[in-house]
């Protein structure tokens, strides 16, 4: 099996922000990443996780108050966090918006939040496979590593053995 360095993608979360604080999420140098959004749920409850959603080339304030369905009933304790990337070395602009697209993916394929059904089938497996993620911060209910190595087909052909004791 060749060996393929893992692409590390951590994420800085903070929050929780409710609707009114959105306009305070628009700086152009550093607003841009992940967000999560938290309520009710019909089915699943209250205070779920049931969106996942990314701002790209927009900030995250402008891009989660484009989210119509956030005017519920009870939009009052909606939560949200926000994740925005992080590392050793600033990214060109296409790759942090690579690494936005491909930290989306991988984290509503893994958590499956309720209004994220749609983007569910899209997981790209063979793209996905190397991918690493850290969260860091206020990441509430997302796990706090994740790898596509786990999450894909990777290892489904790999030949195991169960370790045995050689004296």
């Amino acid at each position: 099996m060749e060996h393929i360095e893992n692409k590390l993608i951590q994420i800085h979360w903070d929050g929780p922000f409710k609707l009114i604080d959105l306009p305070s999420l628009t700086n152009t140098e550093t607003d841009y990443g992940i967000y999560q959004i938290y309520g009710k749920h019909i089915t699943y409850g209250s205070y779920v996780l049931l969106y996942i959603g990314k701002a790209d080339r927009q900030t995250l304030g402008l891009r989660i108050a484009q989210e119509g369905w956030l005017d519920t009933n009870d939009s009052n304790n909606t939560k949200i966090y926000v994740g925005r990337l992080h590392g050793s070395k600033n990214p060109t602009e296409q790759e942090w918006s690579e690494e936005i697209d491909l930290a989306e993916r991988l984290l509503i394929y893994v958590h499956k939040p309720a209004y994220n059904a749609r983007s569910l089938s899209t997981l790209r497996d063979a793209e996905m496979q190397n991918i690493h993620i850290l969260n860091w911060g206020h990441h509430r209910d997302l796990l706090p590593e994740l790898s596509g190595t786990r999450w894909t087909s990777k290892m489904d052909y790999f030949d195991y053995q169960v370790y045995r004791w050689n004296n």
